[in-house]
């Protein structure tokens, strides 16, 4: 079979994403109507789509069925847009644009954000519970993989020290620890999750791919300091340099820019020899990181 260009696979991959995605959400004419509405104005149209990207690339390793993939992708996505549409709240980052429009609290009010991101969160845990998904034994465990990446010792936790750090002098250590679990352990998720979902991997080979995912979500977060720092809200379609604003840490106010491209070329390098034990099999997780390295800088 002939392999899709890169830039084709994900294209078609995104497509994919989002018409599982609109088949998952409650319809919006479904009672109660608001709620559904609002749910599907910030999960639909808009994103790169990353993370579900990357368990479709890690499900290549092990030669998963892309009906699963599909279930686990979605599944990932609506833990991340839970926690945009909570991240975008006035009493957490307060921010009024999200993909080039208004947020979701002040598309609709703060009420209604704050019952989209619970009814998202509890909607991925329903899609991987799912009758048949895989044997019980391993869908039991990605369950638990899902939610320790969501709580208080992943997300959840991390988006918790993220807003203790307002004000205060991270050091490198600190800050890779905030954005391990803010960032880094939804994109680990997603990455192990998808190769969960085919045959089973040698240690070497699962070693490999946690080392990867450790390194990719380090790598995400370091670029977008960079993206944040250097493009305009229009480019992003978010509200630029918020973070400096706020007076909260970044790679790029604690290393300097140079500095933090630097950093970001060296995770990828780190990140591509993770994957030496998996062969030609993550070839589109490679391709994938550096879609993430060398997005607009």
């Amino acid at each position: 079979m002939t392999r899709l260009p890169f830039a084709a696979w994900m294209a078609a991959t995104q497509e994919s994403v989002e018409a599982s995605l609109a088949a998952s959400l409650p319809a919006a004419s479904g009672i109660p109507a608001r709620l559904h509405g609002a749910m599907r104005y910030a999960t639909l149209g808009g994103g790169k789509r990353v993370r579900p990207l990357l368990v479709h690339a890690a499900g290549e390793v092990s030669a998963a069925e892309t009906a699963t993939l599909s279930v686990v992708a979605c599944a990932v996505e609506l833990i991340h847009a839970y926690s945009l549409v909570h991240d975008d709240l006035p009493c957490m980052d307060d921010d009024v644009l999200r993909r080039g429009r208004p947020t979701c609290h002040v598309e609709y009010d703060e009420a209604t954000a704050l019952l989209v991101g619970d009814s998202l969160q509890t909607l991925a845990f329903e899609l991987l519970a799912r009758h048949g998904l895989t044997d019980p034994a391993r869908q039991l465990e990605m369950i638990a993989l899902l939610a320790h990446a969501s709580g208080s010792r992943g997300m959840a936790g991390g988006q918790a020290i993220d807003l203790e750090s307002v004000g205060h002098d991270l050091d490198q250590p600190q800050l890779e620890l905030m954005h391990a679990l803010k960032t880094g352990a939804l994109i680990r998720a997603a990455v192990i999750l998808g190769a969960l979902c085919g045959q089973a991997l040698n240690p070497a080979e699962r070693d490999g791919l946690d080392r990867f995912a450790k390194r990719i979500g380090l790598l995400f977060q370091v670029v977008d300091d960079i993206l944040d720092c250097t493009a305009s809200t229009a480019t992003l379609g978010k509200t630029a340099g918020k973070d400096e604003a706020a007076d909260k840490p970044t790679y790029v106010s604690l290393l300097g820019l140079d500095a933090a491209r630097d950093y970001a070329r060296e995770l990828r390098e780190d990140a591509m020899a993770a994957l030496a034990p998996c062969g030609e099999r993550a070839a589109r997780l490679r391709e994938v990181a550096d879609f993430i390295c060398h997005r607009q800088f």
